[in-house]
């Protein structure tokens, strides 16, 4: 069995299933620009209707942080923008015209347009890349054998798709989307789904991913290691389920 060393430690495993956005594509060069576009059409839409009750404010709704320059820069790794799925994040937005006094229908089908709108612009400028260090990575976990797969809260097509403009699809033999089961993140639906396909048992399996749903996700599924990519080296208080937490993949060697 090809071992991974992690931090110096040698993890014998057949398979690795990573989270996409955050652990193979940088989250906010992909996200940034949709909510940047959403929350402009949905802030476009409560001047056009001339709300003036007092709402939260959309990006700290989500979890966005700014500089002082007003440019977002990152984002809250426990918040929903991190970890909920589409219909989450839709049902935050929805809540929050429904403050203030569009109807919740409407309100569902305002957000579910804004966002395909805004989902219409990415997908011209393409803004994936991927996280430092990844394909390097995958190479060597290809050329060793290590079977690859993608557990993620996208819907699949769309994963395929992201993967794709950075030419990363190829290494995934499994890609396993919200779409594709019943119960997304943190049940472990998703891992079980994704070692079926692989052809391996949890037990086989490391899962990598940034926030404390992929670790949850692993450790119900009974994987034999869960590790959390953080922002910082050491124990983190949004990762506190990681059996490891690496701050970049020089972390990680095959052999």
């Amino acid at each position: 069995m090809t071992v991974l060393r992690i931090k110096g430690r040698p993890i014998p495993c057949r398979a690795i299933l990573f989270d996409k956005d955050g652990t193979l594509l940088d989250f906010m060069q992909l996200w940034g620009k949709w909510v940047e576009i959403l929350l402009s059409l949905m802030e476009g839409y409560l001047y056009s209707i001339d709300i003036e009750k007092k709402m939260t404010s959309l990006p700290s709704l989500l979890g966005i942080k700014y500089d002082e320059q007003g440019l977002m820069i990152d984002y809250d790794r426990t918040g929903p923008l991190a970890m909920g799925t589409e219909e989450e994040i839709t049902a935050l937005l929805a809540w929050q015209l429904y403050e203030v006094g569009v109807p919740w229908d409407e309100g569902l089908k305002l957000v579910a347009q804004f966002s395909s709108t805004a989902m219409v612009e990415v997908k011209k400028l393409r803004p994936a890349k991927p996280i430092v260090g990844i394909c390097e990575l995958l190479e060597a976990c290809r050329n060793s054998g290590i079977l690859l797969g993608v557990v993620t809260s996208d819907r699949t097509s769309e994963a395929v798709e992201h993967l794709g403009w950075v030419e990363l699809s190829s290494y995934f033999k499994s890609m396993v989307g919200r779409d594709r089961v019943t119960h997304g993140k943190p049940d472990p639906e998703m891992v079980i789904l994704a070692c079926r396909e692989l052809g391996v048992s949890p037990n086989e399996v490391v899962v990598i991913g940034d926030s404390n749903v992929d670790m949850r996700m692993g450790k119900a599924a009974g994987v034999m290691m869960t590790i959390g990519l953080g922002i910082e080296e050491g124990r983190s208080p949004y990762l506190h389920d990681a059996d490891l937490i690496i701050q970049d993949y020089t972390s990680i060697t095959v052999e």
